[in-house]
């Protein structure tokens, strides 16, 4: 059974930063195309960023690119996502995910607030 487990959220100022972690379990990582999504209540899923097996030509969001950075540590099974100069929009719950499937864990919660 696929599982995720996300964590690494928190509470931050304007500006800062955060690392998400995703333990995944489940199916084979190493071979599997990953994927963060965030949500915000009353709105819609929203794709952040996506990574390949091997770990290049990450895709993001218009509105995360040059601030996010989508990571994998294949032999840990482990998917990251580094969130710096991060602003109030970007408060969400974070998930991952297996690129063609919807979100499994409990997420993650980001707050950027002053």
């Amino acid at each position: 059974e696929v599982q995720v487990v996300e964590s690494g959220g928190g509470q931050v100022e304007p500006g800062g930063s955060l690392t998400l972690s995703c333990a995944a379990s489940g199916f084979t990582f190493s071979t599997s195309a990953m994927k963060w999504v965030r949500h915000v209540p009353g709105k819609e899923l929203q794709l952040v960023s996506i990574i390949n097996a091997r770990g290049d030509h990450p895709y993001y969001a218009p509105s995360v690119k040059d601030r996010f950075t989508i990571s994998r540590d294949n032999t840990g099974n482990t998917l990251y996502l580094q969130l710096n100069n991060l602003t109030t929009e970007d408060t969400a719950k974070y998930y991952c995910a297996l690129l063609a499937d919807s979100p499994r864990g409990q997420g993650t919660q980001v707050t950027v607030s002053s």
